[in-house]
Parts: C-alpha cells; structure tokens; sequence
C-alpha cells in the first residue's frame, strides 16, 4: 500500500524538522558543555573591569592545555556559594601571598595591580598556595567576598577564562 500524500508531506516535514534541530541542540549541548559558556557578572566585586549585570563568554578549554596565569579573570565554582563567581586569579599554586595595607605580595614581593578599584585596605597573613590551586581576588577589594574569605580555590573549580564581554553592546570587549 502506497501512503497518500498528505502523510508522505508530513512525514518529510517532520524528517526535515528532526534532522535540521536535534543535530543543532547537540551541537549546543556540546559546545556549552567543553567549549564555551555564556555567563553573568552578578555584584561589583570586579568593578571597574566588569560591572554588575554584564554578559560574558567564558572558553574552558585554555586550562586543559596550561594552568591559569596571573591576571586572568576566571569564572570559578565556590563551595560556600550557589551562584558562579567572576574573579582575577592573584597567587598560584607555590607562591605566598600575603596582603598588608591593601597591598598585595607574592613571594615578599609587591604586586603591581593597574586593575583595582579604589584605595584597597585591609590585611591578609602570609598564606602559602598549595599545588593545583590559585588565590582569587575581586578587582574592588574593598567590596569583594574572594579567596580571603574561602582561602584558595582548586584549579578543578574554575570553569573557564572570561573570553569576550558582549552586553551591553556597548560595553563588548575582547578580554585579555
């Protein structure tokens, strides 16, 4: 028995349908879940670099193929905390840190940070890194809820490296 037309042109639509969006959802599925990631900046912790409510794409390969540098801003998975959190990697794994006065140093070493927002303040004791993790700090220290309150973060929970700023639109910008 031949099948008339009508469900000949259904069965063709609805072939057409599953073959065009399931590969495409895949396809989605794949990306957000190895490659590449949209995210939100929640707070003011990373003012003036980032602002609250902007939109981000972080890449989670780049830590696959080398450990996190200093500087980079990463989107990081803290235990204490339900949401993900946007922060610039300061210490790593060997180094330690310490802050007196608001300023920041490695190894007994003043860290030049052009980034920060405003007067930081405040002191954090000698705290040595352990291999496999990097101490995080928000860029508005003095509004900022980081590795001084969590210690340092294992390299495991950073999600990825913010690659592009893209909303507002006016605000796009290629991360460093």
């Amino acid at each position: 028995m031949v099948p008339s037309p009508e469900a000949t042109s259904d069965r063709g639509l609805w072939w057409d349908f599953l073959e065009t969006i399931v590969p495409a959802l895949l396809l989605a599925v794949l990306i957000q879940a190895f490659l590449a990631q949209a995210t939100r900046v929640e707070g003011f912790s990373m003012e003036p670099t980032l602002y609250d409510h902007q939109r981000l794409i972080i890449e989670k390969v780049s830590y696959h193929l080398h450990p996190p540098q200093r500087g980079d801003i990463v989107v990081v998975r803290a235990p204490q905390y339900q949401q993900l959190l946007v922060k610039r990697v300061v210490g790593l794994p060997g180094e330690t840190l310490s802050i007196r006065d608001g300023q920041v140093y490695i190894n007994g070493t003043p860290l030049e940070e052009p980034y920060i927002q405003g007067e930081p303040w405040g002191n954090y004791p000698p705290t040595h890194i352990p291999e496999g993790y990097v101490f995080l700090l928000g860029d508005n220290r003095n509004n900022s809820s980081d590795s001084r309150v969590f210690g340092p973060v294992p390299i495991t929970n950073i999600l990825g490296h913010v690659w592009v700023r893209y909303w507002p639109l006016n605000d796009f910008a290629w991360m460093p």
